[in-house]
């Protein structure tokens, strides 16, 4: 005996059922697929600055005290490449995931920056080391050469005698914590 109409019919339907199903779960898995794609699009290409990059940022440097002691905040941009270390350690970490257009705040302790003041850097030199008609005083800033080496180096007199300049060799920011406002305008490949 056959089956009846209606049970074919039915059959069909599920069949047809099925069909729709196994269609919609290929359309939302697909779907599912292309947003995952885009996101991970989005979250690798705007992961911000990485070791490699050459980076332009502005940025207002201050003291703990709040005293400004640098900035380039409407003049030129300051462009380095992130792992060239050619900035100070602190500064080019702060800067690595940094997108373009962001601002950020930079706390950087006195090690990440110019390093702890140390006091065997102060010593005392022959006024020779300083240029002939040059009158080194006492508070001021000099470049000096080293006759031994030839190195060139910034050195603050501290103070000055007849024949003799106290100098202190540290950076100016030496043993200072630094906090910088850094706003990344531009990120690139290095060349």
């Amino acid at each position: 005996m056959g089956m009846k109409r209606s049970e074919k019919l039915k059959g069909k339907e599920k069949v047809a059922a099925h069909k729709r199903d196994y269609v919609r779960y290929w359309i939302a898995a697909a779907a599912g697929c292309a947003v995952i794609v885009i996101v991970l699009f989005f979250v690798l290409s705007s992961s911000g600055a990485k070791a490699g990059d050459t980076v332009s940022v502005l940025y207002i440097g201050t003291l703990d005290n709040g005293t400004v002691f640098d900035s380039n905040v409407n003049k030129t941009p300051l462009t380095f490449t992130i792992g060239a270390h050619t900035v100070i350690p602190g500064f080019e970490e702060g800067v690595i995931g940094m997108s373009r257009d962001q601002v950020k705040t930079v706390h950087i302790p006195s090690d990440k920056a110019y390093g702890q003041y140390q006091s065997d850097l102060v010593r005392t030199v022959s006024r020779s080391m300083f240029p002939a008609g040059t009158t080194p005083e006492a508070g001021m800033y000099y470049s000096v050469r080293n006759p031994t080496d030839g190195t060139t180096s910034i050195v603050k007199v501290i103070n000055v005698t007849e024949d003799t300049v106290t100098i202190d060799q540290n950076h100016m920011l030496a043993g200072e914590n630094l906090t910088f406002m850094i706003r990344l305008i531009g990120i690139g490949t290095a060349k």
